[in-house]
């Protein structure tokens, strides 16, 4: 890396990226807290995750300005691994989804993001924005007037300053005074200390105390499987986010390894496995953080803030988190999504809604993805196996007749170019013209297996012509009809 480029990458908004680092990481001891508890593991577990995995992503990943830590995905899928098994197995666990996280980097799997369509990519973030909305209503059922009045005073902060000055992020400013009000008038409100006790020493290099045997890969193997898929498809999905946010691209599959190498490492200093968080990157970049530096500042601070300065950063009352990430989550719903419902192709709106649907009724950002890519992808070979024109001409005078096949065979298409053809009552010879055709997989030769047997048993002669050279080749390989012809030739010879 050039000096001019590490200059752009690190230091090109730096004060920017130093404020927002600094909102993000309190934003982040309250989650990591609660994820911690999901798990069912002690809240160091969480905060020293957090703490590594965004500082080494500064670094490793592909993503400048996108926030990772621990998760409330990747929790939800510990969660029975810590109760059968214990802490250990966890660090296991998440080391292992980790290596499998870097082979999938080397696999260049990041690239298959080509194929999750924007319906897909909106209902995920409509989604997201639902669940960060959801999961603030705890803390405001069952409390004092007080709560509402400091989160209802939070969110004027915060969409107000800036109409002041955005020299300072407003969401940093709205936990500031909120703390100081919170203790100044001596408030009985729930606060960040209520959530766990905060560590107070720094985490130290240890190796998970599991038996290194085939019996305990088979216990961690299909956790580890899971949190690879769960990290990755949540990592990827923000990294999109944050492209379209930023105006600016980034490198998936090194984002890939670098979660990879994050999670690694993180197992060795007691850590849970974790990933890119969508509600902690919008803070970033609404709060104008742009480049590494800002990843490297929330994790550096998160560890500071909690080991040395935990007494006060325990006083921060949960209402002013509450406030943030309501703005977080008005933030992220695309509205005009919505809004579009009737404009755009039924087929996109089905499968954004579906993903919305399937995601927040599973709290599964997995399910809820694969639910949009698989609708995606139906409605796409549909509308494509609608694109196929044969048209007929016929020669009386020679009895032939001339099929002309025009667009794409594959198998969504397959019987209706079975069904173009006449076998019932054929002319002496048939020519299947497919110059202007391309056949995608074997169930289109078996389409043209299946034609060309039909009315050779009733006695006609067939030509195939018109083949380009991929669909040649794939005919040459798995066809049957010529092949029938030649061994028809050497018996009669």
């Amino acid at each position: 890396m050039t000096l001019q480029s590490l200059r752009t990458v690190w230091f090109s908004n730096t004060r920017n990226d130093l404020l927002a680092g600094l909102v993000v990481a309190l934003a982040l001891i309250p989650e990591a807290i609660a994820f911690s508890i999901i798990a069912g593991v002690d809240p160091k577990v969480g905060l020293y995750a957090s703490f590594s995995i965004a500082t080494i992503i500064a670094f490793a990943g592909g993503r400048p300005g996108m926030i990772s830590a621990a998760t409330g995905a990747m929790a939800l899928v510990m969660a029975s691994l810590v109760k059968n098994h214990g802490l250990d197995y966890l660090l296991a666990a998440t080391v292992l989804a980790g290596v499998l996280q870097v082979l999938a980097g080397w696999a260049r799997l990041g690239s298959l993001m080509r194929f999750v369509s924007r319906s897909v990519v909106t209902g995920f973030v409509n989604a997201l924005a639902i669940l960060i909305f959801l999961a603030q209503l705890p803390e405001l059922i069952n409390v004092t007037w007080h709560v509402y009045a400091m989160t209802a005073a939070g969110l004027v902060i915060i969409y107000g300053l800036p109409y002041l000055t955005k020299v300072v992020p407003s969401p940093l400013v709205t936990i500031v005074v909120l703390t100081a009000v919170a203790i100044a008038l001596g408030l009985d409100i729930r606060t960040v200390g209520d959530m766990g006790a905060l560590p107070d020493s720094l985490p130290s290099f240890l190796v998970p105390n599991v038996p290194w045997t085939l019996e305990t890969l088979a216990i961690v193997l299909p956790y580890s499987a899971t949190l690879m898929v769960v990290g990755l498809l949540e990592s990827l999905m923000t990294a999109t986010i944050v492209d379209d946010m930023t105006d600016t691209r980034s490198n998936k599959n090194r984002e890939c390894v670098g979660q990879g190498v994050a999670n690694i490492a993180t197992g060795f200093i007691g850590g849970m496995a974790g990933c890119a968080m969508i509600g902690q990157s919008v803070i970033n970049v609404k709060s104008g953080g742009r480049g590494r530096l800002s990843t490297l500042t929330a994790g550096v601070v998160l560890l500071i803030l909690v080991v040395f300065l935990g007494d006060w950063v325990a006083r921060i009352p949960m209402a002013a988190l509450v406030a943030v990430m309501i703005m977080v989550s008005i933030s992220t719903f695309n509205w005009a999504s919505f809004r579009n419902l009737r404009a755009h192709p039924k087929s996109s709106s089905v499968v954004m809604l579906a993903t919305v649907a399937v995601t927040v009724y599973t709290h599964d950002l997995a399910q809820g993805v694969l639910t949009g890519v698989l609708l995606s992808g139906f409605f796409f070979a549909h509308k494509i196996g609608q694109i196929l024109l044969i048209q007929v001409s016929a020669d009386d005078v020679q009895e032939r007749r001339t099929y002309s096949i025009y667009g794409q065979v594959f198998f969504a298409s397959a019987d209706r170019f079975v069904e173009a053809f006449d076998v019932d009552t054929p002319p002496k010879q048939v020519r299947i013209d497919l110059t202007h055709a391309h056949f995608w997989d074997i169930t289109a030769v078996s389409a043209l297996d299946k034609v060309v047997f039909k009315l050779r048993r009733k006695g006609v002669d067939v030509e195939v012509l018109g083949l380009n050279e991929a669909s040649a080749t794939l005919v040459d390989k798995f066809g049957v009809h010529d092949k029938q012809v030649a061994d028809d030739m050497l018996k009669g010879h």
